[in-house]
């Protein structure tokens, strides 16, 4: 597979400039289990944990027998908040918890050079020399110029935007595209580098992505 990326500029030219992925970014032989625990740890950390029911000792009430012991005929109770009574209370119910997994450090890492090196083999990865073209001639963040920015790169419509340092007028640009995310490159993760059609990272958000990887 190769290892060089074009760079192009930001009206989709190519700028002449290419980027050699250097070896210690890329995982071609391992790590396909890291990539699945990282992206079930991701999605086990949005979990909100708040599901609860209430136990016979929460639910509010039965303090005194029903009935006595002996001599009705019925069935002998202790408390109308017993699980087998209607409105009693709830056995082996949720509780609140936390569904966080921890994975090691060093897993998390061969997940993402894993995940980074699958997507450069897809050919899905677009090196950019800037993105600060979003803005109009007086600086103000155009969504207009964003979708024009991307679809002049080949990233479409559905992307993930890459860059050493975020713009806020960038990030303003991208808020009304729902399947556009920019974000820094310090902080991607596994699940984020594989949501999308298209990576797009600027050659400084490569070079930060690389000091993760290596």
């Amino acid at each position: 597979m190769a290892n060089t990326l074009e760079i192009l500029k930001a009206s989709g030219d190519a700028s002449g400039e290419s980027v050699e992925l250097k070896e210690l970014w890329l995982e071609r032989a391992k790590g396909e289990q890291a990539v699945k625990d990282s992206v079930v740890a991701f999605w086990a950390g949005l979990r909100a944990g708040t599901a609860s029911t209430k136990t016979r000792g929460l639910v509010s009430g039965g303090g005194s027998k029903p009935w006595r012991q002996k001599g009705t005929g019925r069935a002998r109770s202790g408390s109308s908040r017993s699980p087998v009574w209607r409105g009693g209370g709830i056995v082996f119910g949720p509780q609140p918890r936390s569904y966080d997994k921890k994975v090691n450090h060093k897993v998390e890492k061969l997940a993402l050079r894993r995940a980074f090196t699958d997507r450069v083999d897809e050919q899905a990865v677009i090196v950019v020399d800037s993105i600060a073209d979003v803005c109009d001639a007086d600086k103000n963040p155009k969504t207009k110029k964003m979708i024009e920015f991307l679809k002049a790169i080949g990233a479409g419509d559905h992307a993930l935007v890459l860059d050493a340092e975020i713009d806020s007028a960038v990030e303003t640009a991208s808020r009304n595209l729902p399947t556009v995310l920019v974000m820094k490159a310090s902080s991607v993760n596994t699940y984020w580098m594989l949501r999308f059609d298209k990576v797009v990272i600027t050659k400084a958000g490569l070079e930060a992505l690389g000091e993760r990887l290596g």
